[in-house]
């Protein structure tokens, strides 16, 4: 293994899109009072059927 080298790298010039600016896009959806509850995904779904199945 070498020690550390006498002479410092110099700077190089970054990846080609390391310094695009990017812009953060809000995606939100506003949901009436009056709408269905949505359907719970699967994780839950099958939480849910386990617990069903310990309480018989």
């Amino acid at each position: 293994m070498s020690g550390p080298s006498s002479t410092p790298r110099g700077e190089h010039a970054p990846a080609p899109g390391v310094t695009w600016q990017t812009e953060l896009v809000r995606v939100e959806q506003l949901v009436g009072d009056d709408a269905p509850d949505p359907r719970p995904n699967r994780k839950t779904r099958r939480a849910m059927q386990r617990a069903a199945r310990r309480t018989k």
